[in-house]
């Protein structure tokens, strides 16, 4: 069994106040058991959430960190630097990162590989733009930004792995895919990730994160091969945030 695993990305959002808040509706939450659910507050607020939280079932995360242990890189963090603050998953390959920052697959790779060796669990981001889809493309671009990482990977290296399949079209439009859409997305990594190791591509947990929220939750949770959410603006609001979370028991 696959522990489902929800993942809030802030994004460039939130304040103290907010952090503040999520700590005293988590700290009274009843979650279903065995759900994991990783708040990735902005980095300032990594400190706040780690207090906050502290009595809490969430747990901590970060929204990128430089492939560099350290160096002359002003603005960025390193994976060390999140390890003090008690971070335990980082988003990687987010599909803003690859648009707005140019991030390549060699920059994703590379941030895995950061993440991995500052014993941070990474959650590779892919996905594909309305473009791409509409041409056809979806499973090859998605099977490439995967491919680009997982065959380059030692074995134990892709067992830290978690895969978000985020398609671009779907984040922050209001737009969704299908249930069906996205369980034929994630079914096809799945069945990729098997050419590499079938034991491995059983475990492997795999989101979807376009526009999840609290009433489209349940059913996309409940298809096969979707084990969680990475959840964007629906995770700044503490009700449907906790909604979300119930729904993946």
């Amino acid at each position: 069994m696959r522990a489902p695993l929800i993942a809030g990305n802030w994004k460039m959002n939130g304040s103290t106040e907010l952090v503040e808040a999520f700590g005293r509706a988590f700290s009274e939450a009843r979650l279903p058991s065995g759900v994991e659910v990783v708040i990735h507050p902005p980095f300032p607020y990594l400190e706040a959430a780690r207090r906050a939280f502290a009595a809490t079932p969430l747990g901590l995360g970060a929204q990128t960190l430089n492939p560099l242990h350290s160096g002359a890189r002003t603005g960025e963090v390193s994976g060390a630097m999140l390890k003090e603050f008690g971070v335990g998953y980082v988003l990687v390959g987010h599909s803003e990162r690859r648009q707005l920052y140019r991030e390549s697959d060699d920059d994703v790779y590379d941030r895995l590989i950061a993440a991995l060796s500052a014993d941070i669990r990474p959650i590779l981001c892919v996905g594909e733009t309305l473009e791409e889809r509409d041409a056809g493309r979806t499973e090859e671009v998605v099977l490439r930004q995967v491919g680009h990482a997982m065959a380059r990977l030692e074995p134990a290296q892709r067992a830290r792995l978690v895969i978000a399949y985020e398609p671009v079209w779907a984040i922050g439009t209001g737009r969704t895919a299908t249930p069906q859409q996205a369980q034929d997305v994630m079914a096809a990594i799945r069945a990729y990730q098997a050419g590499y190791d079938r034991d491995l591509a059983a475990r492997l947990p795999l989101l979807y994160g376009g526009s999840m929220n609290a009433s489209n939750a349940a059913e996309l949770l409940a298809q096969p091969d979707i084990d969680g959410g990475l959840v964007g603006g629906a995770s700044l609001k503490v009700d449907d945030f906790l909604a979300i979370c119930q729904s993946a028991g």
